[in-house]
């Protein structure tokens, strides 16, 4: 059985289609702060995170007709944020670190449930400071929910470099967390 997809602003989107502007400022209205938090999260800079919003909108009303319907409009216009934001890091060259030859252990569960406990505001700065090739991939899999595999085909790396640059960040982010508590 396929799953089917119940969109609540779909009359909205039906809307937009025929070019309606106050349709399309309201939809803009429902989703623009969850689409910038997400540009955001990936290229960890607030002007560029406004550039892709603006641009993933123009992008999204302009070719709201190949819109199916087959997820909702805000899974839809979020790929489009997620697939600008990682263009946007390609154009600043991101570097990802290939480790295709090394063994990467699998991260503990245990250990994941004592994993960062701190301030949502501490650890969004510290995300800032991370490279952007760990930033990209700690934001995709744990705030986006990509798994290594889709991870690995979005930002054309193997998976095992998807998972060790994972593992990296958090090993870097927990660092620079430690630091900023021990300034305090």
């Amino acid at each position: 059985m396929e799953a089917v997809y119940i969109d609540k602003h779909i009359s909205l989107v039906d809307e937009c289609r025929k070019g309606n502007r106050k349709a399309q400022f309201e939809i803009y209205k429902l989703y623009d702060k969850a689409m910038y938090n997400a540009a955001l999260r990936i290229v960890g800079d607030e002007a560029e995170a406004e550039d892709i919003l603006q641009e993933a909108f123009l992008d999204a009303f302009t070719r709201i007709d190949s819109f199916r319907a087959e997820t909702t409009f805000g899974l839809w216009l979020k790929q489009i944020v997620i697939n600008k934001s990682i263009n946007y890091l390609r154009k600043r060259k991101a570097e990802f670190v290939g480790l295709d030859d090394i063994d990467v252990a699998e991260e503990s569960v245990e250990h994941d449930k004592e994993d960062l406990e701190f301030k949502v505001k501490e650890v969004r700065e510290a995300m800032t400071k991370l490279p952007d090739g760990y930033r990209v991939v700690l934001t995709l899999y744990l705030f986006e929910g990509y798994d290594h595999e889709e991870i690995a085909h979005i930002l054309k790396i193997s998976e095992n470099t998807s998972r060790s640059q994972y593992l990296r960040a958090k090993i870097k982010l927990n660092s620079l967390l430690e630091k900023e508590r021990s300034m305090r």
